[in-house]
C-alpha cells in the first residue's frame, strides 16, 4: 500500500487543523492505520491508531482529548483532526499502515509510511 500525507500548515496555538493520508489499493480496510509525529532532532513518536474498522482507537498521552483519529475505508482515508493545538505539537507528521489489526502503538510493526506533511503551530 502506498500513503500520501496532506493537510499540514502553519497555524497559531489554539488553532485546529486536520491531516489527510491517502491509500492507494484494494485492501486499505485490512490494514491498522497510525500518525506519527517527528519534530528536528527527536525521534518519531507515536500520536494515534486505529484498528481495520476504526472501532478502536487509542491516543498518546499528550494529544488525547484534542486529537481525533477516524478512518473512511470506501475512500481509502484516513484523518486525523487536531484541535486546540500547541507549539509542542510542531512536527512532521507521518501515517503508517501495519498489517496487525490494530490499534498499533510500536513504529516498528508498521509496515508501510507516508513521506510526512509539515505541521507548524506559531505560539
Amino acid at each position: 500500500v502506498q500513503l500520501q500525507a496532506s493537510g499540514g500548515g502553519l497555524v497559531q496555538a489554539g488553532d485546529s487543523l486536520r491531516l489527510s493520508c491517502a491509500a492507494s489499493g484494494r485492501t486499505f480496510s485490512s490494514y491498522g492505520m497510525g500518525w506519527f509525529r517527528q519534530a528536528p532532532g527527536k525521534e518519531r513518536d507515536f500520536v494515534a491508531a486505529n484498528s481495520w474498522s476504526g472501532s478502536r482507537t487509542v491516543y498518546a498521552d499528550s494529544v488525547k482529548g484534542r486529537f481525533t483519529i477516524s478512518r473512511d475505508n470506501a475512500k481509502n482515508m484516513l484523518y486525523l483532526q487536531m484541535n486546540s493545538l500547541k507549539p509542542e505539537d510542531s512536527a512532521v507528521y507521518y501515517c503508517a499502515a501495519t498489517r496487525l489489526v490494530g490499534p498499533i502503538t510500536r513504529r516498528d510493526e508498521y509496515d508501510y509510511w507516508g513521506q510526512g506533511t509539515l505541521v507548524t503551530v506559531s505560539s
